[in-house]
């Protein structure tokens, strides 16, 4: 499901088991990011499966990239996968307007 940064932001941040996924590159990453979120390379086809099938899939993940491309096919991906609950954010780190690590 595509949200808004202002729900995504309010309902990742309201639900404690909620889980942060950034699907950039690790480089990416590192540059900045939103806190306490999970860096799983999307752009790393095979590292990536198997980062998600580790994932209870009755969570619900938020999931952020740059532009909200990558993240959009990330929530497509995992819903395939049995993912329930899957928050794309729409426009992703670029128009974010909440906290950041850097």
């Amino acid at each position: 499901m595509d949200l808004d940064q202002s729900s995504w932001e309010k309902q990742a941040l309201s639900d404690k088991k909620a889980i942060v996924l950034d699907v950039r590159t690790p480089e990416e990453f590192e540059i900045s990011r939103i806190p306490n979120s999970k860096n799983i390379d999307f752009y790393n086809p095979q590292n990536f499966m198997l980062e998600i099938e580790k994932l209870d899939r009755d969570n619900k993940y938020y999931v952020y990239c740059r532009t909200g491309v990558r993240s959009a096919n990330s929530c497509a991906l995992m819903k395939e996968l049995g993912f329930k609950n899957t928050f794309n954010l729409v426009g992703g780190i670029v128009e974010w307007k909440g906290k950041l690590i850097n």
